[in-house]
Order: C-alpha cells, then sequence, then structure tokens
C-alpha cells in the first residue's frame, strides 16, 4: 500500500472530525440530525448549492444574478493555490545547486559523447561505405 501524502492525510483526517461532531450533533439533537438524514448532500461535480437561486420567469434578473458572483467564491482559486503552495516540500538551495549541476554535468557528458560517435566513428564509417573518398 502506497503511502500517503499529507495533502491526503489532512483531508482524512478532516473528514473524520466532521463525522465526529455529526455524531456529536445527533447525539445532543437527534430531531435535527434526523431532518439532515432526509435531505442526503447530493455529493459530486455537478451538486447544486443550497445558495442557488430559483429560475423565475423575469430572465434579465435572473441573467443579473448569475453574472454577479459573491466575493467568497470569487476568489476561491486563488486561496486554494495559496493554501496549497503552503503544503509544497520545497528544495533547500543547496539541493538546488547540487542538482543543477548535475543537470550540467549530464548535458556536457552526453553532448561530447554524442560529438565524439559522430565526428569520430559514424562519419568515417559513411565514407568508407559510400566510396566518397576514393
Amino acid at each position: 500500500m502506497a503511502k500517503k501524502s499529507k495533502t491526503q492525510k489532512a483531508k482524512a483526517s478532516a473528514a473524520r472530525q466532521q463525522r465526529k461532531a455529526e455524531r456529536e450533533l445527533e447525539a445532543q439533537n437527534p430531531q435535527l440530525a434526523q431532518a439532515a438524514a432526509e435531505e442526503p448532500e447530493k455529493k459530486g461535480l455537478f451538486k447544486k448549492s443550497a445558495d442557488a437561486a430559483p429560475a423565475s420567469s423575469d430572465s434579465g434578473k435572473a441573467a443579473k444574478k448569475a453574472d454577479e458572483k459573491p466575493k467568497k467564491k470569487r476568489f476561491q482559486f486563488f486561496r486554494d493555490v495559496k493554501a496549497e503552495m503552503k503544503r509544497v516540500t520545497w528544495p533547500t538551495r543547496t539541493d538546488v545547486l547540487r542538482w543543477s549541476g548535475v543537470v550540467v554535468v549530464a548535458l556536457l557528458f552526453f553532448g561530447i559523447f554524442v560529438a565524439v560517435l559522430d565526428n569520430a566513428i559514424i562519419t568515417p564509417l559513411l565514407v568508407l561505405v559510400s566510396g566518397i573518398g576514393a
């Protein structure tokens, strides 16, 4: 079984806390829990939010409301990006310099290898086979 990432562990922990809070709420107020059980929450990509406005006969007002997004939803992507960037494990300066050096050395090695292979082996063989030198 593969190791869970920090994000997966955090999501699992949040889900456990939410279930625990729901159980405590159910223990405190069984009527409220029963009402919540009657309205199952839709899960998935296209679930409807509770604050979605119902369609009205006046399409001008409905279109205007659809264009106006609350600030909470408008900038949610950027807040999510910021939160995700905090979870990233960034390499240290020495790691970056070390691995950059490895890449440069590898590029030089393979560049020289291909140049030698081309000029010292392949080109003379092609000249010999084609008979251009004769």
